[in-house]
C-alpha cells in the first residue's frame, strides 16, 4: 500500500527555485521551451541547460518536500526485494528500494514527483513507500553495482588481439543507455565539484573511479569489474580514439556543455594490469580566472612578477614541479598583456585552455615538429611576446635567448624545485652565464598549498620548536584542519600559490660564471624564500603548519 499521509504533493519545484533564487525567470522560460519540444521534466531541462546542477537540485527536492537526502554511503549492499522489482524497469524509473524496514519500503528517487513509479512499486511490493531523495550519479552507480548487465559482464572476456568483430561489440556496449547515462554523470559530477582529474582505474575485482581536488586524490565510487570494458569504450568513442587498441597509450580530448558552457577534457588512456586506466584532465575554462588577485601570490611578489613582464624584451621564467600551477600562471601573465597592439604567440604541448587574442600553437613530436623547431619558425611570424610550455634542452634555450636579445619577449617554464635552481640548471644545459645575466628578467617559483576550509578550521597555539624556529611569537595562534562536509572531510578547500623571485643581475652573473652553488646564489639574491612564503601563510591563518611542512 501507498503511505501517502507521508509523502504530501510535492509544491511546484520551479516556484521553489525562482523563490529561492537559484534560477531566474529568462531561464525557467528557456527550459520550458525545451519541455514543449520533447518529453523532457521541467528539472530535467534546466539541468541540461546548465541553470541548475543534479546534486544542487536533488538538495532543492529534498529541502523543498523535508525529504531525505541520500549519500553514496546510505545504497545497500545487496539488492532489496529483487524477486518482485525488474532492474529494467528501475532503471528505466531512476528508482532503487534502499532498505525494508517494519513493513516500509525506502525508496531512493531521482524524481519525487513522478507519482507513477511510485505507486507502480507499491502495488508490485504490497508495501507503504518512503522516498529518499538520490543524485543521478549516486543512483546510477548504485544501479550499475547492484544489477550489472549480463552483456556488460560478459565483456570481461576480451580478445588479446583488438579485431573488427571486437570493436563493433565494444561499439555496442558504449552505446548502451545506462553506459552514456553513467560516464556523463562522472564527468558532470567532476565539473560541479570542481575536481582537476578524474582516474579511472580497473583493478582485480573492481573499478575505482577517483577525483582530484586541490592536488590530492579522493576515491568517488567503484563500479562492477565487468561495467570497465564499456565505460572505457564510451570515453575513447568521445575522445576518438582507436576503441579497439587496447595495448598501445593513447591521448585524445573531449569538449561538452555541461551546466551551460563549453569544457574541455584532456584523456589519456595506457595499458595496466587489470585492462585500460584513463586519466581526464579536467580543463574548465569558466572556473578558472586567469586574473593575479585569482593567484593568491604576495603583493609583493606580483609587483616583481609584474615588472618583469612590462619589459619589451627578454626571458621571463616560471618554475616548480609538475601540478605547481605554472600555466596557470603563465596564462595569467599573458592575459594581462596588451594582445591588440602586440603579437603574442604561444608554444605548448598541449594546448590546455584557448586564449583570446592569442596565436596558440601545439608542439607535435610524432612528426618532428618539437619546441625548437616551432620557435624557430615563429621567429618568423613577427611575434613581441612568446610563451614557450617549456624549455627541455640548450637548443630551446639557445633560440629563446636570441630571440631575446633581438626584442621579442620569451615567457617559459622549466620543472626546478626553486628559483637558485633554474639559473644553475640554465648553466648546466650549456646557456653562457653572461647570457643568462643578460636576458633573464626573473625567475618565478612557485607551489601551491592548500587552504584550510573557513568552516571548519580550528585554532590553537603555535608549536614552540616551529615558532623558535622561524623567529614567531610563541603565544600566535594558528589553525588547524578539522574536515567537514564543505571541504569532504579533509579539512582544506582550494589552494593558491606562494612564491620566490629572483632578479638576477651582475652578481650573480658573476656566481654563475665562478661556478657557484645553488645555496650561494639564493643568499646573494636576497629573496624570501619558499619555505618562508609557507610560514606567512601559517601565521596569516591561511593554511596549516603540516601543509608547510614540505617547503
Amino acid at each position: 500500500m501507498l503511505d501517502h499521509t507521508a509523502q504530501p504533493d510535492p509544491p511546484d519545484l520551479a516556484a521553489y527555485l525562482l523563490a529561492t533564487g537559484q534560477i531566474d525567470a529568462t531561464g525557467l522560460a528557456r527550459a520550458d521551451t525545451i519541455v514543449a519540444e520533447s518529453d523532457q521534466s521541467r528539472a530535467a531541462a534546466m539541468v541540461q541547460l546548465g541553470l541548475i546542477g543534479e546534486r544542487s537540485l536533488a538538495l532543492a527536492y529534498a529541502t523543498m518536500l523535508s525529504l531525505r537526502l541520500l549519500d553514496p554511503a546510505d545504497y545497500p549492499a545487496a539488492p532489496v526485494l529483487p524477486e518482485r522489482l525488474r532492474p529494467r524497469f528501475l532503471r528505466d524509473a531512476r528508482a532503487l528500494p534502499i532498505a525494508l524496514e517494519a513493513g516500509v519500503l525506502h525508496l531512493a528517487m531521482v524524481d519525487p514527483e513522478r507519482d507513477f513509479v511510485r505507486d507502480a512499486i507499491a502495488a508490485a511490493t504490497g508495501l507503504a513507500i518512503r522516498i529518499a531523495i538520490a543524485v543521478p550519479i549516486d543512483l546510477d552507480a548504485a544501479l550499475a553495482r547492484l544489477y550489472p548487465d549480463t552483456e556488460l559482464a560478459a565483456a570481461t572476456a576480451e580478445p588479446e588481439e583488438p579485431n573488427e568483430a571486437d570493436a563493433e561489440r565494444l561499439k555496442d556496449l558504449a552505446s548502451e543507455a545506462p553506459v552514456i547515462r553513467l560516464v556523463n554523470q562522472l564527468i558532470a559530477r567532476a565539473v560541479e565539484t570542481q575536481a582537476s582529474d578524474i582516474h579511472i582505474e580497473p583493478e582485480e575485482d573492481r573499478l575505482r573511479i577517483r577525483y582530484r581536488y586541490d592536488g590530492a586524490l579522493v576515491e568517488a565510487e567503484t563500479q562492477p569489474a565487468a561495467m570497465a570494458p564499456a565505460i572505457m569504450s564510451r570515453i575513447k568513442i568521445m575522445a576518438r580514439l582507436d576503441i579497439a587498441e587496447r595495448r598501445l597509450p593513447q591521448d585524445g580530448r573531449i569538449k561538452l556543455a555541461v551546466r551551460g558552457h563549453e569544457v574541455d577534457f584532456r584523456v589519456s588512456s595506457i595499458p595496466s594490469l587489470h585492462g585500460e586506466t584513463i586519466s581526464i584532465r579536467v580543463l574548465d575554462r569558466g572556473a578558472v580566472r586567469f586574473d593575479f588577485a585569482a593567484l593568491g601570490l604576495d603583493p609583493g611578489i606580483t609587483a616583481q612578477f609584474r615588472t618583469a613582464l612590462a619589459a619589451r624584451n627578454g626571458i621571463v621564467l616560471v618554475t616548480g614541479p609538475t601540478g605547481s600551477g605554472k600555466t596557470t600562471t603563465l596564462y595569467t601573465a599573458l592575459a594581462s598583456l596588451d594582445g591588440v597592439a602586440r603579437n603574442i604567440t604561444t608554444i605548448e604541448d598541449p594546448i590546455e585552455y584557448q586564449l583570446r587574442g592569442v596565436n596558440q600553437s601545439q608542439v607535435k613530436p610524432q612528426i618532428g615538429l618539437d619546441f625548437a623547431q616551432l620557435l624557430r619558425a615563429l621567429l618568423r611570424q613577427d611575434p613581441d611576446v612568446i610563451m614557450v610550455g617549456e624549455i627541455r634542452d640548450l637548443e630551446t634555450a639557445q633560440i629563446a635567448a636570441r630571440a631575446a636579445l633581438t626584442g621579442h619577449l620569451v615567457l617559459s617554464t622549466l620543472h626546478t624545485n626553486s628559483a637558485a635552481a633554474t639559473v644553475t640548471r640554465l648553466r648546466d644545459m650549456g646557456l653562457e652565464p653572461y647570457l643568462i645575466a643578460s636576458v633573464l628578467r626573473g625567475v618565478l617559483a612557485q607551489r601551491l598549498i592548500r587552504r584550510l576550509c573557513d568552516a571548519c578550521k580550528r585554532p590553537a597555539r603555535i608549536d614552540a620548536g616551529f615558532a623558535r624556529r622561524f623567529s614567531i611569537d610563541d603565544g600566535a595562534t594558528i589553525f588547524h584542519p578539522v574536515g567537514c562536509a564543505a571541504c569532504r572531510g579533509t579539512g582544506y578547500r582550494g589552494r593558491r600559490a606562494i612564491a620566490e623571485f629572483l632578479v638576477p643581475d651582475a652578481t650573480i652573473g658573476t656566481l654563475l660564471a665562478d661556478g657557484a652553488s645553488e645555496a650561494a646564489i639564493a643568499g646573494a639574491a636576497g629573496m624570501r624564500s619558499l619555505a618562508l612564503a609557507a610560514v606567512d601563510a601559517v601565521v596569516a591563518g591561511e593554511t596549516s603548519m603540516a601543509e608547510s611542512a614540505s617547503f
